[in-house]
């Protein structure tokens, strides 16, 4: 069973990596900011969105204070970077045993709801060398057009519903993945949100060398990031909001003074009900514990799923 040993989750303290990565994600959020004057993406789902505004939070008018939303089973279902590797599959960048990995991963990710380190790790690495040598306006463009095509219909409309709140209270709202910075801004920008903070993969005169700087943007290197970003836009962390599925942004959550966990795998769940942290499940209709407003209907299959492939992980462990 050493062939499935990505399944084990490890959880890793913050290094030297995680902290390049982190500034670097900062740095390349600040500099692909949207102007203030650009309209919200029209993407909405009414019922959700009055749920998002009957809650006392956020506060209207607060300027240091903003909400940092994971993207991968937070805000879409399933993993950005398993998107596009279906679109680059489409336009022939790779071939059709890779694309065979890219499926069994993202299937894995939808039944179990939960990220690995490694797993994510052996994704961006195919992805890395993929793109390597290919311009990043050549990548930008054609991510565009998958975000259309296998994205833009896996966006939650509850946890749309609550960035755009944050949104409408004047506050700045910035995606926070382990996805490429180039395919998160993407998302952001449809999304109309502020900005993103991702994985920065190196380039040199705008080619991909192929390498990244510091490590992918998972875990500790996420909290990291944030805080490089609140440090350099005024924000106070205590009064900023951090949304997340996954016990691996944990370090992130624990940053700000409002964490939520949105479709939280069982440990962020044990753990957010031990801190009194809000919980919102949109993935079924009943309503998750210390839920301020009610879930958003979801699909039910999804939670039958993620028992099967958890029930599965333990006979093989």
């Amino acid at each position: 069973m050493a062939a499935l040993g990505w399944l084990t989750p490890r959880r890793r303290p913050a290094t030297a990596r995680s902290v390049l990565a982190g500034e670097a994600a900062a740095e390349a959020a600040r500099k692909s900011t949207l102007p203030d004057d650009l309209s919200p993406g029209t993407e909405q789902d009414t019922a959700a969105r009055a749920e998002a505004e009957e809650a006392p939070f956020p506060v209207v008018g607060d300027e240091r204070a903003a909400a940092f939303f994971d993207l991968d089973n937070t805000v879409m279902q399933g993993a950005a970077i398993f998107h596009f590797g279906r679109g680059l599959y489409k336009r022939k960048f790779f071939q059709r045993r890779e694309l065979t990995r890219f499926a069994w991963q993202q299937a894995w990710f939808r039944l179990a709801g939960v990220e690995d380190p490694e797993h994510m790790q052996d994704a961006r690495d195919s992805a890395l060398s993929i793109v390597k040598g290919h311009r990043v306006s050549e990548l930008m463009s054609i991510g565009e057009e998958i975000y259309d095509e296998y994205m833009a219909d896996r966006i939650w409309p509850g946890t749309r519903a609550l960035a755009q709140a944050h949104l409408d209270a004047g506050q700045r709202v910035w995606l926070v993945t382990a996805a490429p910075v180039e395919t998160a801004t993407i998302i952001a920008r449809r999304l109309g949100l502020t900005g993103a903070l991702g994985t920065v993969a190196e380039s040199v005169d705008g080619v991909y060398t192929g390498r990244l700087v510091g490590e992918p943007l998972h875990g500790p290197a996420k909290a990291e990031a944030v805080r490089a970003l609140a440090a350099a836009e005024g924000l106070d962390l205590d009064r900023c909001a951090a949304y997340s599925d996954s016990h691996n942004d944990i370090p992130m959550l624990s940053l700000v003074g409002h964490p939520y966990a949105i479709n939280p795998d069982a440990k962020l769940r044990k753990h957010a009900r031990a801190r009194d942290w809000r919980l919102r499940d949109y993935r079924t209709g009943r309503k998750a514990a210390k839920v301020g407003i009610p879930a958003a209907a979801g699909v039910g299959a999804i939670a039958g799923g993620t028992a099967a492939a958890v029930a599965l992980h333990r006979r093989r462990r």
